[in-house]
């Protein structure tokens, strides 16, 4: 008679998504593992069991986010020129900053910007995310050279680090309590100096 496994005693993906939001309200460092546990509906053996470790369940969370809450993929792919992708990018996070069912802002941003030393892993997992961000808008920008709608001399690397500094911007004022309509206009505002940021000199 074949042995049966222990059965699982909660589902992994409904806890994932608590713990997710749980760090992206109050962040890495602030998150105590008591306050995870209750969250989570779980106890701290079942949490190491399943998740290994805060640092682990932590970076589960955020690969979480990354599948279920962010949206600039989508419009850098979605975008018919480069400056649509880059205005999508900009509005739909401004939504999605400002959902009222959700935390405010970017987890990535958000959730560890100061660590500790004995937490520099998941500071930089979060840096490096917003790193991968940017080279995402330069390529999306670099492909709009090629396809033409931007011309040959644009510093796809200074508009790849202006448009990434709206964006993590938003996110802080959003947290900082912000309104939809007020985003809107910064993207408003960002998107009126395209022009001057993607002309050339002769």
């Amino acid at each position: 008679m074949a042995a049966r496994g222990r059965p699982r005693s909660f589902d992994r993906e409904a806890v994932l998504q608590k713990a997710m939001r749980t760090f992206w309200e109050q962040g890495y460092e602030a998150t105590s593992m008591t306050e995870l546990t209750a969250a989570m509906g779980i106890s701290p053996p079942s949490l190491y069991a399943a998740f290994g470790s805060k640092e682990g369940l932590f970076r589960e969370a955020v690969e979480l986010y990354g599948r279920t809450e962010a949206v600039t993929d989508l419009a850098l792919r979605e975008g018919a020129t480069a400056r649509e992708a880059v205005d999508g990018m900009l509005r739909g996070n401004a939504v999605v900053y400002t959902d009222p069912a959700k935390p405010t802002g970017c987890m990535v941003v958000l959730a560890a910007t100061n660590c500790t030393a004995e937490n520099e892993g998941v500071r930089e997992l979060l840096a490096e995310g917003r790193r991968a961000t940017r080279r995402s808008v330069r390529e999306r920008l670099e492909r709009g050279i090629t396809e033409g709608d931007l011309p040959p001399g644009t510093d796809t690397h200074a508009l790849a680090g202006f448009c990434t500094t709206v964006l993590y911007g938003m996110s802080v004022q959003a947290r900082d309590g912000a309104s939809r309509r007020e985003l809107l206009d910064v993207v408003d505002s960002s998107m009126s100096a395209w022009d001057g940021l993607t002309t050339t000199t002769p």
